[in-house]
């Protein structure tokens, strides 16, 4: 299994948010890039990262930022918010984005996530963002009321890297994953899926590495990381099975 680390970009600084809310930031770094290379150092193997910003307004904000990254650290780069255009998936990819994560796009415009999905085999994640079972869009600010199943099993065969399920009323709480619904989703299909959302503990990294055959491909962890509950050494041996 993979462990991303998670770098959320808000007006050019690396922030975590509590349950989505742009107006309830902690700022941790305000040189992204640092970050990225503070996460190369302790041996993470990717990065994931997600322009806020761009997420409500739907188009990339926080470009330079990215672009910091990209040349701070050779890590593969897994990147999300706002993309919803071809030209914009286009730039990303061609700029050495390594994975783009489509959520908006997916429930408003299926046909271009299912493109996209076609021409970048294994290299688009479809973001699944759910309140209460069902899909919210446009960074967490609207909510459907399309069942966050129907909507992984419409990527179903499409080839599409993996699902990036977020549990939001859990994320950034830091009481724990949503470890029932997360394995409920993988064992549902056949996608690789990736776990988002409330990782506090070490505890919780062991609960999903032991459900990893179920389709687990990774989780993203954030705020864990950054306050020092969850050491990187000791969270990276996990997932290398040497507990």
């Amino acid at each position: 299994m993979i462990l991303f680390p998670a770098i959320d970009l808000k007006d050019g600084c690396c922030v975590r948010l509590l349950r989505g809310d742009l107006n309830r930031a902690t700022i941790f770094n305000v040189k992204p890039e640092e970050q990225a290379r503070d996460f190369a150092n302790q041996g993470f193997e990717w990065l994931h990262l997600v322009d806020l910003n761009g997420a409500v307004e739907g188009a990339s904000v926080n470009s330079e930022a990215v672009s910091a990254v990209l040349k701070a650290t050779d890590l593969p780069v897994q990147l999300g918010g706002g993309i919803r255009t071809r030209a914009a998936l286009d730039r990303w990819m061609d700029s050495g984005v390594q994975r783009v994560v489509i959520g908006t796009a997916a429930l408003a415009d299926p046909d271009f996530a299912l493109k996209a999905c076609e021409e970048y085999p294994g290299r688009i994640v479809i973001a699944i963002d759910s309140r209460n079972g069902h899909v919210s869009v446009e960074g967490w600010t609207k909510d459907s009321h399309v069942r966050a199943l129907d909507l992984a099993l419409k990527f179903e065969h499409s080839g599409a890297a993996s699902i990036l399920y977020t549990d939001i009323n859990r994320d950034g709480a830091m009481v724990g994953v949503n470890v029932e619904a997360t394995v409920d989703l993988a064992f549902a299909v056949t996608t690789p899926v990736i776990a988002s959302g409330g990782v506090s503990s070490i505890q919780d990294l062991i609960e999903l590495k032991s459900n990893e055959k179920v389709g687990l491909e990774g989780v993203i962890c954030g705020r864990a990381l950054y306050d020092g509950r969850i050491d990187p050494e000791k969270a990276l041996g996990i997932f290398k099975d040497e507990t």
